[in-house]
């Protein structure tokens, strides 16, 4: 059976009520396993600050960690945010990761701070609209393009005689699409928490690529959000635990992932019910075949290249479930 669209997967390294943070981090590798094992193509981990449920603030640390626990799978980030850092620091890290891990490396930018202003402010973080300078200046210093008399030029990146790996652009309203077709790299929309239609986004990306030795193509990829259970009813009520986290989360309450015990038993103001009722329209929900055929239709509207899978799924175990059930679901090959 060949597979009905390549299957890549995204990880937050959630943090669970009840779970020690160390055996969160553990998961991590778990999960990368597991993805390995049954023929995702990648692995993405996005940078996140100031969120107790989320254990992903340093995806390089996690990229090492889950490439060197696989075989195969392409591990990288989605994304870097890159105004949280100075060009030079991404350019030297990922050198390194793909010195380490030649070939198996994703470089993904985004343009978000990846936490609230409090986050941003601790990390120095740059405005939106300078953007398009970070992403110039690391540039030129992996292609050792500054100027002679640039202070820059007299900067040898360490370590030498590498590349970076393929660049990605991750968007979440279409706003990334042109400036990565025109960079001639990856573009990631993030369909799993936008309301904005990914299908213009591409169009838009496609219609400005200019090939590269990395993309001689336009690669596409949409981000979904998936939790998948043997029924849909075990699905949605898996389900009711990211429904309750993303209430609290954005009323102002910040919590690690609560169980599905305490979501189903919680009384939700309207408030919380008005935030669930708007999100919960992008996530996918349901038996094997129910996400089947709601990512198909996506893929259908959209026509991305690649699909992304992130579940948020109290337990662990139920959680690796999820991602071995939308494998076999898609006719993945998995790898010995």
């Amino acid at each position: 059976m060949t597979a009905l669209i390549p299957l890549s997967m995204q990880d937050l390294a959630p943090i669970a009520e009840g779970i020690s943070t160390a055996d969160a981090m553990a998961e991590t590798i778990k999960l990368a396993q597991l993805g390995d094992a049954l023929g995702f193509t990648r692995l993405w981990y996005a940078e996140h600050h100031g969120m107790p449920s989320i254990a992903s603030s340093v995806p390089e640390i996690l990229i090492g960690s889950a490439a060197a626990h696989t075989k195969s799978i392409r591990v990288g980030s989605g994304g870097v945010m890159l105004l949280n850092h100075a060009p030079l620091r991404i350019v030297e890290a990922y050198r390194t990761l793909e010195g380490l891990h030649p070939g198996r490396i994703d470089l993904g930018l985004g343009r978000a701070p990846g936490g609230d202003s409090y986050a941003m402010r601790a990390l120095r973080t740059g405005g939106g609209e300078e953007f398009s300078a970070y992403l110039s200046e690391m540039m030129a210093f992996e292609e050792d393009s500054f100027p002679p008399e640039h202070p820059y030029s007299r900067v040898p990146v360490a370590p030498g005689g590498i590349s970076l790996p393929p660049l990605w652009l991750l968007g979440s309203s279409g706003a990334s699409a042109q400036a990565a077709g025109q960079l001639g790299v990856g573009y990631a929309f993030a369909a799993h928490f936008s309301h904005t239609p990914s299908a213009p986004a591409f169009e838009a990306y496609r219609y400005a690529f200019k090939a590269t030795q990395a993309f001689p193509k336009p690669y596409a990829m949409m981000c979904v959000s998936v939790v998948c259970a043997p029924t849909d009813e075990e699905a949605r009520y898996l389900s009711s635990s990211q429904e309750l986290s993303w209430a609290l989360f954005h009323s102002g309450q910040i919590r690690k992932l609560v169980s599905p015990q305490e979501a189903t038993a919680h009384a939700y103001t309207e408030q919380e019910r008005r935030i669930i009722e708007h999100q919960s329209t992008l996530w996918i929900v349901g038996s094997p075949e129910t996400v089947r055929e709601q990512i198909m239709a996506k893929v259908a509207e959209s026509r991305p290249d690649e699909v992304m899978i992130t579940t948020t799924i109290h337990d662990y175990a139920l959680r690796r479930r999820s991602y071995q059930l939308v494998a076999e679901a898609f006719g993945l090959q998995p790898r010995q």
